[in-house]
Formats: C-alpha cells, structure tokens, sequence
C-alpha cells in the first residue's frame, strides 16, 4: 500500500467509523453539522454513502466552504498607506501578491510610493470567517474587485469599507452573504463611491444595518428591493448624509424589530420623498433626527407610525424646509419622550397645524 494509499485509509477509519453506525438522519446532520468545516470535508471526501444520506454534493461542498476567496486591488497614488487588515495570527491564511509576485515579507500590509505597485491580488483561505475591517481605513484603494467569492460561511462585514474615501470601484456582485449577521458601517464614508450593486444579497440574517451606508456622499440612487430585514434590529443612521441620494424604495423592508431608528435619513438633503407606509415601528424606542436636515423633503407618510415606545424624538423633523403637510395626530407622546428642537427649521404653517393636530407635542418641540 503506497503512502497515499495508507492516509486515506487512515482517514475512513479515524472519521467515519462512528458516523457509519449512526442509523437516523436526522441525529447522523445534527452530529455532521457541529464539525469544523476541515472534519466535515475528510468525511465525506472518501465516503460516498455519507455522501448520499447527508445530501450532499463534494464540489458543492468545497465552494461553499472551503474554496478560497480571491480579491484584486487597484491602489491610488499613494505615499506610505495601508491595503488589507489582517487580524494579528491570521496572516497565514492570507497571500498576498504584487503584481502578481508572492510578497513573504510581513510588511506587505503597506504601499510606498517607490514600490511602483499596480496591481494586489489576495487570496483568503476558509479558516477566515469574518471580514470585519478588512478594508477599514484604507484611504488610497481606488478599486476592488472580488474575483471569487464561493463561500457562504462568513458571518461579519462590519466596518468592511469603513473609511475607503477613495474607492470609486467596487465589484461585490458575486458576494455570498447568506450567513452574514452584522453590516454595520460596512460602506461609511465610501465617499466616491457612485454606485453599489447590492443585488445579490442576502441579508436573511442581518441584524444590525447601523450606519451601513453613512457619508455616501456621491451615491444617487440604492436598490434595496431584494433586502429581506426581518431580523434586523438596529436602522440607526443607516442612511445618513447621504446627500446626493434623490429616491429611495423601501417598500419592502420589514421593521417589526427595529429598536433604533435614530438618524436614519439625517442629511438626506435631496430627497423630496420618502414613502414609509409599510413600516412597522412597535418596538422603536429612538427617532431622534430621525429626518433631521431632510431639506428637500416635500412629502412623508408616516401616519401609521406607532410610537407608544418611543423616548426620544428630538431634532426629528429639524429643518426639514420644504415639508407642508405632516400626519402625526396618530402619535400616543408621554410626558417623559424628549422633543426638544423637534421641528425646529420647519414652515410656521406646518408648526400651526401640528399643535391643532397633537396636544401632546410641547412647546420645545417647535423652538
């Protein structure tokens, strides 16, 4: 028996003897499904019946698993900047290439200008589960593309562009985000981004959308439609100054665990419209300036809005100029919910109407 041989018979005994005398289904998943990603693959690499009672396809296994992501990178002129974070011990799961030469040397994290760099290829194994501040601050990108991107098991893109203001590019249109729970800060301060191509995400089990999309500056328009947010808790800011953007659909979105809404369209100044009819705010406890600096904004529903939870509305319609009609008699306010400068920058006729409408609304309200 050759050395090949001999490992792989190695490899049938020692991890799958016990799982061969598993008669139920269910139970034999259950077992499958608790095992590193790495046991679960030398499982079912030699055993066809393994295979065939788990359901399971071996290539389709890899690509979602195992397969490694590769990522290219255009640099901006740059003097001495960062490209890539990588978590300190984790730097053996990541190859880096200059222009297509492996770079072994541990400073490859930096660009300097007489490197000459054109190109970054990086390639991340599947021991990387997180990408959280991969790219955080790193100013001087001015593309990336993800090449490949098979996998489904990473979990966090939090802070993921967090600060690349020079980013004008970005292919993420083969993303696999079926696992993903937190996006938060993912795009803030992408500033010279135009566009994102958001149509292939799944966001079944995101959770936290805070400030995904803040001080996008030059993006125009978002398509949300396929977003499924049912299990998102935190909206705060998630969309704040983004002060180009002129529509925005969320028809879609699901908001029944929305706790915090604080923020989420400030300094949308060129919206005119935002159709909210849809949302469920049962749980929301924070609206503060929630529309605030919304100066374009000439029409808004929010008459089915319930704020029986609601603590804090302050700078919530702030300076929201253009805004003539509003329907908030709906609105239950306590004693105890902030209010202060809540239409503060609002027309004279609009502050008239709403103390006929609401008797709750205190005089602060409206200074």
């Amino acid at each position: 028996m050759n050395a090949n041989n001999a490992k792989e018979s190695s490899i049938k005994n020692s991890t799958n003897i016990n799982l061969r005398r598993v008669k139920s289904k269910l139970i034999l998943k259950i077992i499958f499904e608790n095992l590193a990603n790495h046991k679960k693959y030398k499982i079912i690499q030699y055993n066809k019946t393994i295979q065939n009672r788990l359901d399971l396809n071996l290539i389709d296994f890899y690509l979602k698993n195992l397969s490694p992501i590769e990522i290219e990178i255009q640099p901006h002129k740059y003097k001495r900047v960062k490209f890539i974070n990588i978590p300190n011990g984790n730097e053996r799961y990541f190859r880096i290439y200059l222009d297509n030469y492996e770079d072994k040397e541990k400073y490859f994290f930096y660009l300097c200008e007489n490197h000459g760099i054109n190109k970054i290829k990086i390639i991340i194994s599947y021991q990387i589960i997180s990408f959280r501040k991969l790219f955080e601050n790193c100013f001087y990108i001015q593309k990336i593309d993800f090449k490949k991107f098979n996998r489904t098991n990473i979990i966090n893109m939090k802070d993921m562009f967090f600060g690349c203001s020079f980013l004008e590019e970005l292919n993420i249109s083969n993303f696999k985000t079926d696992n993903v729970t937190d996006m938060s800060n993912m795009f803030f301060g992408c500033s010279s981004l135009k566009e994102i191509n958001l149509s292939d995400f799944n966001t079944n089990k995101v959770e936290d959308m805070s400030s995904m999309f803040q001080c996008c500056d030059r993006l125009t328009k978002l398509n949300l439609s396929n977003f499924n947010t049912h299990n998102v808790r935190k909206m705060r800011c998630l969309f704040c100054r983004c002060s180009k953007l002129k529509e925005l659909n969320l028809l879609n979105f699901i908001t029944h665990n929305v706790t915090d809404m604080c923020q989420m369209f400030s300094g949308c100044s060129k919206l005119k419209k935002i159709d909210l009819s849809n949302f469920n705010t049962d749980n929301v406890i924070s609206m503060d300036s929630m529309f605030s600096k919304c100066t374009s904004l000439e029409e808004l529903n929010i008459s089915n809005f319930n704020t029986n939870n609601v603590v804090n509305m302050k700078y919530m319609f702030n300076e929201c100029a253009a805004l003539n009609d509003l329907n908030i008699s709906n609105f239950k306010i306590s004693n105890k919910v902030e209010m202060k400068h809540m239409f503060r920058g609002c027309p004279d006729e609009l502050k008239e109407k709403i103390k006929r409408q609401n008797k709750n609304i205190k005089e602060e309200a409206f200074r």
